[in-house]
């Protein structure tokens, strides 16, 4: 315990020998002693030199104003840890932890009492911030934390059993009513967190892929999303990752590491802290074959009609009757999202679902009530179908549409109908066919998806889905190469519906995929402060870069971007990154980390402001992938658009060829 480690102070370090510190009459602790303490969290990544190497490590007094206390310094002179009075009042108030001479944790003791009550990681170690309220040793809030370290922070306490750490990182009655959220989601949202601690104990039980000897490797998700407040669901914006993973390695039964994937499902941002909203459940085939065990959450990303509100799940002015059947639907669902639901079980709750539904659209008393419980009806096949969990979804929008189509062809139920259809067919197909061996049949399902997209634009230009299905359609002509194809469905989009909200995002990559030879004008708020405009670089060659921290090829490419800029910067080539990250808390981290000293642009989130892939500066561009890249000349021309890692290396020197005075001095063309 944190308690009985810091008894132990008084063994080199007393709260008089810091008083006596700046007197010199206190010898410094030897190197053994010092190593001898750990930080209070066992999950650190810190530097200790080997007991043989003790001799060349040494400890030396720090004094910066009021700090004292001791720093350790390796064999090669590299800082290993301080131990400081930070606020003078005599007595170590700070442990800190070194790795590669960077500061990776730090325990803290605020209230001067000898007992630890925070713990941060730092820069290579993370953003985490936690609070030890009791001074017991555990976690018992969470000040900071980022998705992907919430996720971490879930395996490490389902695999060690630290029920009272995955407590602390579950959505909590507190947390839904400071952001707001509606009363009937909040209802659903606390019972899909309860009983975090049995949850868990009955998912490791079962778990072949999650053991006791997993470990934690990495965060997979998709960007965040933001929820606005004018869809009811709380009284500002929502932050929120629909279906997160974490993938974990477990030895296998010959001891090699095997990775797994385990459905962490959807997390939700209250301040600086991400928190979970149901217990992590690994995907691994059910007992009866019926395909993945998947956990079926998303409560808050769920389409309106399934999400509970009282503007959805129960239209306006909806007779007692159809309130009392809507209350049974809930309670339905409510089941469905069960964790390791089985496909049976789902199969029976969806046909009661149906009855339940057909029943309140009889008893509906208004046109606008029966529309809302049709799309309630599809919008439940649909996401069923696509989550996995009842793949016989598609049959039965089959039969809706072809039912809409004979009743009323009109209707704006039949392309709603006829666009969930085409989604939901194409995700149980690309399911079914998702092994290694199938890659030609995924293709073929690929084409006929897009085909059948385009016939959907054609047969219902006018639809609210329409605008949706031509991005979709323009993102997949660009990412083959198709320049021209994929301009004309953004112009399309753009003709058709100009006000829509896919119009932004087809503007931007109209520009985009238009930049070659063009002046790039872009600027923004840098990530450390202060504003960075491209424009100050005129006369240099600039590599601009979108990244962000949660896709693993941009840190995979920043060694070579290092080199490039180490080996290139004085003949005049600079890099512009731009930063895509949801939060500053991992952008900044993960800038330091990889030792990316270039400026960056940062836009950061807001209520009203969305970030990532969604955050205006994106949009600007219609960035779809990360990480993209401009070439530019000392012009300040765009060369390359879409420029790779192996085109910067063939294109670099014959660019800084062209003298910066030159560049900076040729009249502009009229």
């Amino acid at each position: 315990m944190a308690s009985q480690k810091l008894c132990l102070i008084g063994a080199f370090v007393t709260a008089s020998a810091i008083a006596n510190i700046s007197h010199g009459d206190t010898p410094p602790p030897s190197v053994a002693d010092t190593m001898a303490y750990k930080p209070s969290q066992k999950d650190v990544e810190y530097e200790t030199p080997k007991p043989a190497e003790f001799a060349k490590c040494k400890v030396e007094v720090e004094r910066k104003g009021k700090v004292n206390g001791w720093i350790v310094l390796g064999p090669s002179g590299q800082t290993l840890r301080k131990f400081l009075d930070t606020d003078g009042v005599g007595g170590i108030d700070q442990w800190r932890y070194f790795n590669n001479g960077i500061e990776v944790y730090r325990d803290i003791d605020s209230n001067n009492n000898t007992r630890i009550d925070q713990c941060r990681w730092l820069n290579f170690g993370g953003t985490r911030w936690g609070i030890d309220q009791n001074e017991d040793g555990h976690i018992d809030r969470w000040k900071v934390l980022s998705a992907a370290e919430a996720s971490r922070e879930a395996i490490r306490a389902m695999t060690t059993g630290d029920e009272a750490a995955l407590k602390a990182i579950m959505i909590g009655e507190d947390d839904l009513k400071s952001l707001g959220v509606n009363a009937q989601l909040v209802t659903r949202l606390l019972e899909s967190a309860a009983d975090p601690g049995k949850r868990a104990k009955a998912v490791m039980a079962k778990s072949k892929s999650l053991t006791l000897q997993s470990k934690w490797s990495r965060f997979d998700a998709q960007s965040p999303s933001a929820i606005p407040a004018d869809d009811e669901k709380a009284n500002g914006d929502l932050q929120v990752y629909e279906s997160a993973m974490a993938i974990v390695e477990t030895p296998g039964k010959d001891k090699q590491p095997q990775f797994h994937a385990v459905q962490i499902g959807e997390i939700i941002r209250i301040g600086e802290v991400w928190k979970l909203t149901q217990v992590p459940a690994p995907l691994e085939p059910t007992k009866d074959g019926g395909g993945i065990t998947t956990t079926n959450g998303g409560i808050l990303m769920e389409p309106m009609a399934l999400a509970g509100t009282a503007a959805s799940a129960t239209p306006a002015g909806a007779s007692p009757k159809v309130e009392k059947i809507i209350k049974e639907l809930e309670d339905i669902e409510r089941h469905m999202m069960e964790p390791a639901q089985t496909p049976a079980k789902v199969k029976v709750l969806m046909a009661r679902r149906a009855v339940l539904l057909k029943n309140a659209i009889e008893l509906a008393e208004t046109d606008e009530e029966k529309m809302s419980l049709m799309k309630q009806t599809v919008d439940g096949y649909a996401f069923a179908a696509q989550a996995g969990s009842y793949p016989d979804g598609v049959d039965d929008l089959k039969a809706i549409e072809a039912d809409l189509v004979k009743r009323s062809p009109k209707s704006p139920l039949v392309p709603y109908t006829a666009y969930r259809l085409l989604q939901a067919e194409y995700t149980v197909k690309l399911q079914a066919a998702a092994t290694e061996e199938n890659k030609e049949k995924q293709a073929d399902i690929q084409k006929t998806w897009l085909e059948n997209l385009e016939a959907f634009v054609k047969r219902y230009p006018d639809s609210d889905d329409a605008d949706d299905a031509m991005v979709t359609l323009g993102n997949h002509e660009e990412l083959q190469g198709r320049v021209k194809e994929a301009i004309a469905w953004y112009d399309r989009l753009l003709k058709d519906n100009p006000k829509s909200q896919a119009a932004g995002r087809a503007q931007g990559a109209k520009r985009r995929l238009s930049l070659n030879d063009q002046q790039l004008s872009l600027s923004g708020p840098g990530l450390e402060g202060g504003t960075v405009d491209v424009k100050t670089f005129k006369g240099q060659v600039v590599l601009v870069v979108f990244w962000a921290s949660e896709y693993k090829i941009c840190e995979e490419d920043v060694p070579q971007l290092r080199a490039l800029y180490q080996d290139n910067k004085a003949k005049g080539f600079e890099i512009l990154g731009v930063a895509l990250d949801f939060d500053k808390s991992t952008a900044l981290p993960f800038k330091k980390k990889n030792n990316m000293t270039w400026p960056q642009i940062y836009q950061p989130s807001s209520a009203s402001q969305p970030g990532g892939l969604s955050s205006p500066i994106a949009e600007s561009f219609g960035i779809i992938s990360l990480p993209t890249m401009f070439l530019v000349d000392r012009e300040g021309k765009v060369v390359n658009r879409n420029a790779t890692i192996t085109d910067v290396k063939t294109d670099l020197p014959n660019l800084l060829k062209a003298p910066a005075s030159a560049a900076l001095n040729k009249p502009p063309k009229k």
